[in-house]
């Protein structure tokens, strides 16, 4: 499943739960950038489509990618977004333009590892703990429907909540 978006639902829930603290569109990055790996391996028809990337030893450069290289693409994302005459939902996802390294930090490796831990449920293919263990424990531990189902429900409660708390009332002052 390379970029899925499933994967952005625990994203979405931390972002409500510590937004000051952690980059929703540095996580969303990390996750693509992650899963680019799989889609190289099946344009090209080679199994397996999940390798050293989507390890934890693999994962780690990922992140550190996704903070040096990821961080300055979203920044530019968002102050062109923010920029944007009426962009679509600003009033129920303000944000600002610059992403702390802090931030971009937490996401990046809290989205590369989950990514890898998600993963390692619904793929055969997936050795997370390489080069240490040839071993995948968690495959098939949680049924693809029901890790689907939790990876959603986590987006939409995290989604609703930032939505809920940040909309601007017309007519009501900022403080």
């Amino acid at each position: 499943m390379p970029f899925t978006p499933f994967h952005f639902g625990p994203g979405a829930a931390i972002k409500a739960v510590a937004p000051r603290y952690f980059s929703f569109t540095v996580f969303c990055f990390a996750q693509v950038a992650t899963d680019c790996e799989t889609a190289y391996y099946m344009v090209q028809g080679l199994y397996p489509w999940h390798r050293f990337f989507h390890s934890y030893a693999g994962a780690t450069l990922v992140a550190l990618f996704s903070i040096f290289v990821g961080r300055p693409i979203c920044q530019f994302a968002l102050r062109t977004w923010s920029q944007s005459r009426d962009p679509p939902f600003k009033e129920y996802f303000p944000t600002g333009t610059i992403i702390p390294w802090g931030s971009a930090a937490t996401a990046a490796f809290v989205g590369t590892y989950s990514h890898v831990f998600l993963d390692s449920f619904m793929h055969r293919d997936i050795i997370p703990l390489m080069p240490f263990s040839v071993a995948n424990p968690l495959y098939l531990l949680i049924s693809p429907g029901t890790l689907h189902l939790v990876c959603l429900m986590l987006g939409v409660c995290g989604v609703l909540y930032v939505a809920a708390h940040n909309r601007k009332v017309p007519g009501k002052r900022d403080r």
